[in-house]
């Protein structure tokens, strides 16, 4: 081990101060890791310094350099080659420790939410049909967040942090903190105003679009030249996926309906294409997410008249132990849901929407069989082609893209995902920050749960003294040192 570790260690020490690519592997020669750096030496060598905070701080990022045996760089000439070289080598690689780089969350974009009556600008790493616009893909995270910040205080406009408030009529004050100071514009103005300010950040944003498409095809002209032909692809495929946004942009006539107007249009939509006995003013919408049968999670949204009621939201973990089975698991959390509205006296949604196709529906109608009440009225949105479901025998339904009442169906099911996906998120940063001791010899599982359960987290187990430990029924003193020793030992 000690041998493996000072070879690492002459790998560190010989890595150029370049930009580039580096790949971690495990003693099987597989990449556990690809991670891009503008100095490689710097970058790298920052993992196997044992005063470095964030690795201590981060069990997951200790676990990965324990596994290290073997390091290769890919040096480029700079970091925009470096990060579409570390997006290739991720998709052919797979490895198990990038969590934040896949094949649809590459470049960032700017979403301005224009159906909102406050947009505001935000970053994401995908385009929905959800009514909002989006400029980009815009490959420098960096330069991308500083040039948001600079027109919040050129234009001044909301970003995605921001919690506005409405003093009376239409008069809104945008910001609470020291921020609302240094606008150029005033901080309490009048929602039309605000709107001419969302104007002409857009204007400024399809400017600033453009004049990267250009430089992106300069460059790939250059590098076919050279007859560096991959790079010349990536920037091509780059630059066909921003000219893509830049045409959908440009399709858009600023038109600005109120919010309320766009809620009321999508009820009364969905309403009428669904033919329901009532307008649905109260929605219920389910969704399933687990890892490859692990940490199966499932959440329900509830809108009212449109809007997200988050008060009413609720998660589940799925108690069956139902692996890869989405419709027992949607079957258990749709009977858990209105059984337990049954035994309270509440009533029923005006709708309830399952995220998935047949099978799900199917198993939805099953759990409310099984409760013995009225089944309200009940629809899937299937993901692949956007159909609704029926729960009876009508036949499936595809509405176009535009049309308000997908629309609203739309944020129903993005808001149960994120949802779920958020819960199961926090499950797993849970258990990962839990699993360290599982790498500690004489620790079983349920010495491991006395632990976990006296002293609330692992952080807080970490700050113990040896006599705290030993307090722990089960931890004798020996198990007490060893145990304090392991938690506080130093990266090789």
């Amino acid at each position: 081990m000690q041998n493996e570790r000072n070879e690492l260690s002459k790998i560190v020490r010989s890595l150029p101060q370049s930009s580039g690519v580096y790949l971690m592997k495990d003693r099987l020669g597989q990449v556990i890791y690809v991670g891009k750096a503008k100095n490689l030496k710097r970058r790298v060598s920052s993992y196997f310094q044992g005063s470095r905070r964030f690795i201590r701080a981060q069990p997951k990022i200790a676990a990965m350099v324990e596994m290290v045996r073997e390091i290769s760089v890919h040096q480029t000439r700079n970091e925009t080659e470096a990060l579409l070289l570390e997006g290739k080598l991720i998709k052919q690689y797979k490895p198990r420790y990038n969590t934040d780089f896949t094949d649809d969350k590459q470049f960032l974009l700017v979403q301005v939410d224009l159906h909102n009556k406050l947009p505001r600008f935000r970053l994401c790493r995908n385009r929905k049909e959800d009514g909002s616009h989006y400029y980009g893909p815009f490959a420098q995270a960096g330069m991308l967040r500083s040039t948001l910040a600079e027109m919040r205080k050129r234009f001044g406009i909301l970003l995605a942090d921001a919690k506005p408030e409405v003093l009376s009529g239409d008069r809104v004050r945008l910001y609470h903190d020291a921020r609302a100071e240094i606008f150029a514009g005033h901080n309490e103005t009048t929602l039309d105003e605000y709107r001419e300010r969302v104007d002409r950040a857009c204007s400024f944003l399809e400017g600033r679009t453009k004049e990267l498409l250009k430089e992106l095809r300069e460059e790939m002209t250059k590098c076919a030249e050279a007859m560096d032909f991959e790079r010349a692809a990536h920037l091509r495929d780059l630059s066909e996926a921003l000219a893509k946004t830049i045409r959908k942009t440009r399709r858009f006539v600023r038109h600005w309906p109120r919010g309320d107007e766009l809620e009321q249009e999508g009820i009364k939509s969905l309403g009428d294409v669904l033919a329901l006995p009532n307008l649905p003013a109260v929605i219920e919408c389910f969704d399933v997410s687990h890892v490859s049968g692990t940490f199966v999670v499932a959440s329900m949204v509830r809108f009212i008249n449109g809007k997200p009621d988050r008060r009413s939201y609720r998660r589940f973990k799925v108690r069956g132990g139902m692996g890869n089975d989405d419709f027992a698991s949607m079957e258990e959390v749709v009977g858990r849901r209105y059984g337990r509205l049954r035994d309270e006296g509440k009533s029923m949604p005006d709708l309830v929407v399952i995220d998935g196709g047949a099978g799900q529906v199917g198993a939805a109608l099953y759990a409310f069989d099984q409760l013995s009440v009225v089944i309200p009225p009940l629809i899937g949105l299937a993901k692949k082609e956007e159909t609704i479901v029926f729960a009876d025998d009508r036949g499936e339904l595809k509405l176009p893209h535009r049309d308000p009442a997908l629309r609203l169906l739309q944020r129903l099911r993005d808001e149960a995902h994120r949802f779920a996906n958020q819960f199961n998120a926090d499950l797993r940063s849970k258990k990962i920050r839990e699993s360290i001791l599982d790498d500690f010899s004489g620790l079983g599982k349920i010495k491991r749960a006395a632990l976990l359960q006296h002293f609330g987290s692992l952080d807080a187990l970490k700050r113990a003294k040896i006599e705290e430990l030993r307090a722990v029924e089960g931890i004798g003193p020996k198990l007490a040192e060893r145990l304090h020793r392991f938690l506080h030992r130093k990266p090789n």
